[in-house]
């Protein structure tokens, strides 16, 4: 493995999939001192709110229509 011009290293699948890495995980990097580097899941992202929760609390109490699920249903329905 080697790392590109940028700083940048891919990260095995399996490695990946075993550590529970999925895209856009957050990670950190620590070095021993002694030439040793471990990466792992970082902590501080733990109680961050995914992008889909944030804009649903962004758009929560936005609508100034009440509508019951029926007239809705009516509405995409067409009838």
């Amino acid at each position: 493995m080697r790392i590109s011009s940028r700083g940048q290293v891919t990260i095995p699948a399996r490695i990946r999939e075993q550590a529970g890495l999925l895209p856009n995980a957050e990670v950190e990097f620590a070095y021993d001192g002694q030439g040793e580097v471990c990466l792992f899941r970082s902590r501080r992202g733990a109680n961050k709110k995914s992008r889909g929760e944030a804009l649903i609390e962004h758009m929560r109490g936005k609508g100034d229509i009440r509508m019951t699920t029926e007239q809705i249903m009516a509405l995409t329905r067409g009838a």
